[in-house]
């Protein structure tokens, strides 16, 4: 995105990949005995939201995030 790239798809594949990784890290969190919290939960989808707000690209928050398993 910092290079202008505005294709959708591409974008949203990205923010398919950093949310499997997220996915990964909480069942490693939840084996462990813990778990990503509400208010880390919704940090997230925030920080989601001003980047895409920020570089002007038209996906919606939620379907920005929307491989997520939390």
């Amino acid at each position: 995105m910092e290079q202008g790239n505005q294709d959708i798809e591409e974008i949203q594949a990205k923010h398919d990949f950093a949310i499997h990784a997220i996915n990964d890290m909480a069942e490693e969190f939840d084996e462990n005995g813990s778990e990503i919290k509400t208010v880390a939960r919704e940090s997230i989808a925030q920080t989601v939201e001003e980047i895409l707000a920020f570089f002007g690209i038209d996906i919606d928050t939620e379907e920005a995030i929307r491989e997520r398993d939390w």
